[in-house]
């Protein structure tokens, strides 16, 4: 039984709102359709496909844990990110990845998640020059 690729993430939120206007901001995802589930929460969408799902913290006992790191998605547009990143104040990371044409910026989200936006083959950002 292969593996064929991640479907994706959830994530139980605080602030619902707050959380669906993170993602769509600084990551680039859309909110989109959701079956009408009994709990308050989001789909949201890279493209066609919802790869996270956002559920409302309303007392729901069924819940995960773990120690899972972060999250990590492909993205572009590298200065255009940090550029918003940086005109709202939210804490950021830029690191490059040895031998790879990789650029990875490092976010959380409003719970508390990290994310890891990585950017192929862009041109290196000032911002990594300003490391160590």
């Amino acid at each position: 039984m292969p593996a064929l690729s991640l479907d994706h993430w959830n994530v139980f939120c605080k602030d619902l709102d707050a959380t669906v206007r993170f993602y769509e901001r600084y990551v680039g995802l859309k909110a989109g359709d959701r079956p009408p589930f009994s709990f308050p929460g989001a789909w949201l969408y890279a493209g066609e496909k919802a790869i996270l799902h956002l559920v409302a913290e309303s007392g729901r006992e069924a819940q995960g844990g773990g120690a899972i790191d972060h999250v990590a998605i492909n993205c572009s547009d590298i200065r255009g990110t940090i550029d918003q990143i940086k005109q709202d104040g939210i804490p950021f990371d830029v690191r490059k990845v040895p031998a790879r044409p990789l650029q990875q910026v490092f976010v959380h989200d409003p719970d508390g998640v990290m994310i890891e936006l990585n950017f192929w083959n862009e041109d290196d950002v000032p911002e990594l020059k300003k490391k160590g």
